[in-house]
């Protein structure tokens, strides 16, 4: 198994947009020329565009971009940006008088993380698009994740910063990656080890308050005691899929989340993540979806491994340092 770029994956281009006072971004994937896509939604307050469409019995076979994006509700805006833009560029589903882009979107709520005024725009989201012309992506607290933060069942001051993340591997010809911006109600855990890397946590003493445990105390609790929550991502491979095995290695995918985030697909997360098929490399369903979920968590590490201390709240790294590592 190859470690590789995300970028690298042909037919398709990945950019941020983001603005890092207000703490606000969004993360755009461009594929003009069509990818055959699924998605799953398992978290109980999503914020979504265009994903009854990605249902197997719908007409259109493939979309042409997909947004990630922070700002609520709000942020659904950026996904007309991304339209713009393809639609300047001449891809889109042609409908005899025009062309019509096909752009899914998820967004997360980041508005407790800087200015709740500011949110991604149609504006930032044709931004997006214009630097995934010549930026080089990155990852951490940028794009979807600039606003993301992990661990916030004991309240947002004891809360750490999320971030965008991404991991891709080859096998063989296949290749499977994972993006995801990651804004957990819960803790993040790394499975290797059990260790939690990043949630509730106490700076002075240093400790880790275990937002599952934090969750089940509270368990006679009502209302919606929490917010700033949802994390949102998306599996690009290039095996050739139809819209109903896209839609299940999606499924599939979200073990990544399980395996990595505690608690996952709460009632007050949004859980999301689009497959994106680009290619027609053919490969074992099962096999496929297993290493979605492989990669996902992969990613979701590295989205807050990656991330730099924002708006207040600390990073993995700050963590390090408390713990004198």
């Amino acid at each position: 198994m190859e470690v590789m770029n995300i970028s690298d994956i042909p037919a398709i281009r990945l950019g941020n947009a983001q603005d890092l006072t207000a703490a606000t971004g969004c993360t755009v994937i461009l594929c003009p020329e069509g990818a055959t896509a699924g998605v799953d939604v398992r978290g109980g307050a999503p914020g979504t565009r265009e994903t009854d469409l990605l249902k197997p019995e719908n007409l259109v076979e493939k979309i042409h971009g997909l947004v990630l994006a922070g700002g609520s509700a709000y942020g659904l805006a950026a996904a007309s940006g991304a339209m713009s833009y393809l639609e300047e560029n001449g891809f889109g589903f042609d409908v005899g008088v025009a062309r019509v882009p096909i752009v899914p979107a998820a967004v997360l709520f980041d508005l407790p993380c800087g200015d709740a005024r500011v949110r991604p725009d149609q504006a930032m989201g044709f931004q997006a698009c214009r630097n995934s012309e010549t930026e080089r992506f990155t990852t951490g607290s940028v794009g979807a994740g600039a606003g993301a933060t992990v661990g916030k069942v004991y309240g947002m001051d004891k809360a750490m910063k999320g971030g965008l993340g991404a991991h891709c591997v080859r096998i063989g010809g296949l290749v499977v990656g994972a993006v995801v911006a990651v804004n957990c109600l819960g803790d993040v855990i790394d499975p290797a080890s059990g260790q939690i890397v990043a949630g509730s946590v106490q700076q002075d003493p240093f400790r880790f308050l275990d937002s599952e445990a934090g969750l089940l105390q509270q368990c006679e609790a009502t209302g919606n005691r929490f917010t700033g929550n949802t994390t949102i991502g998306a599996i690009i491979t290039n095996a050739g899929l139809s819209k109903a095995q896209a839609t299940k290695v999606a499924s599939m995918a979200h073990d990544g989340y399980a395996r990595t985030m505690r608690p996952a697909h709460t009632l007050l997360d949004g859980d999301t993540i689009f497959t994106l098929a680009v290619g027609d490399i053919a490969a074992d369903i099962s096999a496929v979806g297993a290493l979605a979920a492989k990669v996902m968590e992969q990613a979701v590490l590295a989205a807050v491994r990656s991330a730099t201390a924002l708006a207040g709240f600390p990073c993995w790294r700050d963590v390090q340092r408390w713990r004198g590592k």
